[in-house]
């Protein structure tokens, strides 16, 4: 049966004006007018076919003249009608239950229909779009749970609706509410995303278990995330990161979902017609593990193949000889075949590429041959060995078409003009017969065909011109073949990749017609694959989390990964995995071999005390509403979570003891009566030790960005200036809240700078928390004081910058790094030696060297000469280039000594050192430079306007360790404002101000 929905549109009145359905039984040949058993002037919109029973269909009115359905239960021969108290926007039919749907509203309101849309019934309101999804048999409790995203007045949840709606609370590690539209539940694994300072974190449940999040390599940074596919027990993810625009980074994880590897850089993306990501990564049908992908390389792009889903790629071998039979050259890697991957959203037209699940090894696709992929001279291409060898088969772009479950082969020329042959091929497409389908020359619109793999009959539609009717075509190739095939047309055929059989763990051996043979396989015929074991080797392994494949083939660890970090498990269990730096392949079913030797492998976790004890408020605010409940959750990443205490006070006079971290799990409440500032602390013990956590709650207080600058290294007794940056620096009454070294209690300022001194030497935190309004924001920085030191600023080769995300985080790592391969290269002792990486690009860095107290005695002369003597061995390393590091597998980065110090030699005298007299020297000529600026801004034209561009860019301000490398900032960044700074320094003696504005 063929249904068809046609209508009548007028552009004038933007709506249809008539519409049409009809119905044939012949495939096509015969077609009846069925208005009068819809009601001859109903205006259809929409038809769909029940997914579960075919004979189920249901039509859509057009909601500007009418809501209504009309359901029929015979193939579309009758009809029912059913009116609606609401406009229907799309439906989601149950992938199971046929006569379950959801209807989505013009309102944002999402109703269930349990009588194929004969009783509609309200399920939930303020829903998002496209974000409600049916439960999943197996995964859910109930078979009619609904997942929806929709909106409180604090922010979108995650509801889950089944007799009655409940927001998704329990075991949620994620602080605050999900982003807008970022909810999908996709076959076992459940996907939502939380903004924290500004930059997204994903999260998935797998399994419908507690939501943890997704671990990807520490610096990917990533702006967007889209899930490509779930199959498989697998999560591929094709993510674009902090340095990318029109491409994508794919990653794979393991079984979890939750630690993931990457498997392809740059692949190609492109925008769908609904403004959609289109990612150029294809999924040959029929064989598990094998994919097709577009990498952009130095600015071209070429298509790369897998069989291992993702664990290598290569390129594609180009054919040797064209259509005519010339010969070919194409040396990789300087030429190969690439294709177009793009497929079709319109079911009636073909796509740039084909495959079938019931034709294995069979690809065909258009493309090009040479150095890159190119939409000139473009030509149909096929393999029939799973893209191990290809043959062109048209110099130009066609469409192709699988009959009778890829035992034949049609052809359609892709072009915009009329055209009445098409080709077929029984042979695999070695050899194509012509064939004429109308007497006039047809615009070609698209093609319906039988559902199901065994199609032999198809119907082109189109037009003769531009102003005529559609045309119907009916084709019937069973004519063709004269007979049933036997089991002597078929042949086995090997998989393999370049003469290797064993591909994910097993040699796979399939039924194929053979070239030879033209009859009809029908609906009985099955691929009938069958396949053994290999023995795993190290090709079935991939790179484990935070572990990198290294230029020699081997993983290792990543420059920014512990891997003792591993043993955190362990907070909920007394064994964890301890990993080799490889896992398997996920699907991979090699056996024996080498899996023991890579395989992970199950250790007794670690006797230790609690570390890495985390506490934060639920919403992930620093802030609460008074009287309202405070919900405080507890981490423990390190520690035998089942036997260590956890003991919150709240700061206002309550504490609570519980007995373990699990029983924690949900969070703990607490509403504070009195509006204040309270430090929060809890502490988790163990019979090895204690650690302590600690949370500063504003209670009724809120900022969006602030930047504490803060020297890195400080002289014992000497002045330090700490100073405070706003992003945006205009936000009205501000409080600044001052946390130095041990002190407990703060300092309190109505300034962003504070002087302090350190009487001890040793590591000290400072922290510092921001209010304005009802918004609170905190930085923290650590100061290391020492009573001497000498410092040198670093360089680097160029290839550095291109990696640097400029991120905190990342200038920590890079500074072990660097400071790792000083020592190697030295020998200088790490406590003698301190490394910062500066903020922004080019990417700069400064080592500090210290004393050694036992050979000095605390003696300046002793010191000084001390300090000359590494002084000069650092840098005479570093001057004959024998200190580098490797950043990831190819990029070597060497470490140089810069022309210009930041702190060349520190005075060590009583009055002053370095660092301090060059902090004080660059305040004093900022603040000179700004009082100028501001009595004369009316004197130099343009000044207005160049502030009021400073102020539109909102630059982000960088604070290196010494101030006089400081990024330059606009007026407003320096001080809060030009008034009170020019009240104070007119009050100051030591400047004769009154003599330089006369000048």
């Amino acid at each position: 049966v063929i249904l068809m929905l046609t209508k009548l549109f007028d552009f004038n009145l933007n709506s249809a004006t008539e519409s049409s359905l009809w119905r044939s039984t012949d495939y096509g040949a015969t077609y009846q007018k069925l208005n009068d058993k819809v009601g001859a002037k109903t205006i259809l919109s929409y038809l769909y076919v029940s997914p579960n029973n075919k004979r189920k269909i249901m039509l859509l009115t057009d909601p500007e003249i009418e809501s209504s359905l009309l359901i029929s239960s015979d193939e579309g021969a009758t009809y029912q009608k059913y009116r609606l108290n609401f406009y229907i926007l799309s439906l989601l039919f149950h992938p199971e239950q046929e006569d379950w749907i959801l209807a989505y509203s013009h309102d944002q309101k999402l109703y269930s229909s349990v009588e194929f849309g004969r009783r509609w019934q309200l399920v939930h309101e303020k829903v998002a779009p496209n974000r409600f999804y049916w439960s999943k048999m197996g995964l859910d409790k109930e078979p009619g749970l609904i997942h929806l995203e929709t909106s409180i007045s604090e922010g979108p949840v995650f509801v889950l609706c089944w007799r009655h709606c409940a927001q998704v609370n329990k075991g949620k590690p994620f602080p605050g509410y999900i982003d807008p539209n970022s909810l999908v539940v996709q076959d076992e694994y459940v996907f939502v995303q939380v903004s924290t300072a500004g930059r997204p974190v994903y999260y998935v449940s797998a399994k419908r278990d507690v939501f943890t999040p997704m671990k990807l390599p520490k610096y990917t940074l990533p702006k967007e995330l889209h899930v490509i596919s779930t199959d498989e027990n697998r999560v591929v993810a094709a993510v674009q990161e902090w340095n990318q625009n029109e491409t994508y980074n794919l990653y794979v994880s393991d079984t979890s979902g939750v630690y993931y590897t990457l498997a392809l850089e740059n692949v190609v993306s492109s925008m769908g017609l609904e403004g959609n990501v289109m990612v150029d990564l294809y999924e040959v049908a029929g064989i598990k593990g094998m994919f097709l992908a577009n990498k952009k390389t130095d600015s071209q792009v070429k298509t790369y193949i897998t069989y291992n889903r993702g664990r290598d790629w290569r390129l594609l071998q180009a054919p040797s000889r064209d259509l005519r039979g010339n010969s070919i050259h194409c040396l990789q890697p300087y030429c190969s075949l690439h294709l177009h991957l793009h497929v079709s959203a319109n079911p009636y037209t073909s796509g740039n590429i084909a495959s079938r699940e019931s034709a294995p090894g069979i690809i065909v696709a258009s493309g090009s041959i040479g150095s890159e992929l190119t939409t000139s001279n473009v030509s149909a291409f096929i393999t029939s060995d799973a893209g191990n060898t290809w043959r062109q088969i048209f110099d130009e772009e066609y469409a192709v078409l699988y009959l009778d479950q890829g035992g034949a082969l049609v052809a359609i020329r892709h072009t915009p003009l009329p055209i009445r042959h098409l080709w077929l091929s029984f042979d695999e497409g070695r050899q194509w017969n012509k064939y004429s389908f109308s007497n006039t020359p047809l615009f070609v619109d698209g093609v319906l065909g039988e559902p199901g793999e065994e199609t032999l009959i198809m119907t082109i539609f189109g037009h003769f011109s531009h102003r005529s009717e559609w045309q119907l075509v009916k084709i019937d190739f069973r004519s063709i073949f004269n007979r049933r095939c036997t089991e002597a047309d078929y042949q086995t055929w090997h998989l393999h990749n370049q003469g290797e059989p064993c591909l994910m763990g097993v040699k796979r051996i399939y039924r194929k017609l053979k070239p030879t043979s033209r009859c009809v396989m029908g609906k009985t015929y099955s691929v009938a694959m069958t396949s053994a074991p290999c023995d795993c080797t190290e090709a079935d392994f991939e790179c484990d989390y935070g572990y990198e494949r290294r230029t020699d083939g081997k993983c290792s660890p990543a420059f920014w990964f512990h891997p003792s970090s591993m043993s955190r498990s362990c907070t909920t269990g007394m064994t964890f995995l301890n990993s080799t730096g490889y896992r398997k392949v996920v699907s991979n079913n090699c056996t024996a071999g080498v899996i023991a030797e890579y395989t992970a492998r199950r250790q007794h976790c670690p006797v230790q005390a609690p570390k890495g004890l985390h506490l934060v408020t639920s919403e992930g605010r620093l802030t609460a509403t008074l009287g309202a409940n405070v919900t405080f959750l507890v981490f423990l990443e390190e520690g035998d979570g089942a036997r260590t205490s956890i003991t919150v006070d709240f700061g206002d006079g309550h504490a609570l003891t519980y007995s373990n971290v699990s029983s924690i799990e949900d969070g703990i409440k607490h509403i504070y009566k009195s509006v204040g500032i309270y430090r929060v602390t809890a502490t988790g013990e163990n019979s090895l030790g204690s650690e302590t956590a600690t949370l500063f709650l504003h209670v009724t207080c809120q900022l969006e960005h602030i930047h504490l600058s803060a020297p890195f290294v400080a002289v014992r007794n000497k002045e330090v200036n700490l100073t405070t940056v706003l992003h945006p620096s205009q936000v009205g009454t501000v409080t600044y809240i001052w946390w130095i070294g041990n002190n407990t209690e703060p300092v309190i300022t109505l300034e962003g700078s504070v002087a302090c001194t350190f009487p001890r030497e040793g590591i000290n935190t400072v922290t510092v928390q921001v209010s304005a309004g009802n918004a609170i924001l905190q930085d923290r920085k650590t100061i290391a004081v020492h009573e001497y030191f000498r410092s040198h600023l670093l360089a680097f080769s160029s290839n550095l910058d291109e990696h640097n995300p400029d991120v905190a985080e990342w200038r920590q790592d890079v500074s072990r790094v660097i400071r790792n391969a000083l020592i190697q290269a030295t020998g200088v002792r790490e406590d003698l030696l301190l490394v910062t990486v500066l903020p922004g690009l080019p990417t700069a860095a400064e080592f500090f060297l210290l004393p050694d107290k036992q050979l000095t005695e605390g003696k300046a002369e002793k010191s000084s000469a001390h300090l000359d003597q590494l002084s000069d061995l650092l840098l005479n390393a570093l001057n004959q280039n024998l200190v580098q590091f490797t950043l990831r597998p190819g990029v070597q980065v060497t470490v140089y000594a810069a022309h210009l110090s930041a702190a060349p030699l520190v005075d060590t005298s009583e009055n002053h050192s370095g660092s301090a007299m060059l902090m004080l020297l660059s305040v004093v000529v900022a603040g000179l430079a700004v009082f100028v600026i501001y009595k004369f801004k009316r004197k130099i034209p343009g000044l207005n306007v160049y502030a009021q561009m400073q102020n539109d860019k909102e630059p982000e301000v960088m604070s290196p360790a010494n101030p006089s490398e400081a990024t330059p900032c606009s007026p407003q960044d320096l001080v809060p404002s030009l008034e009170i700074l020019d009240t104070e320094l007119n009050s100051r003696p030591i400047v004769k101000w009154s003599r330089l504005q006369e000048n």
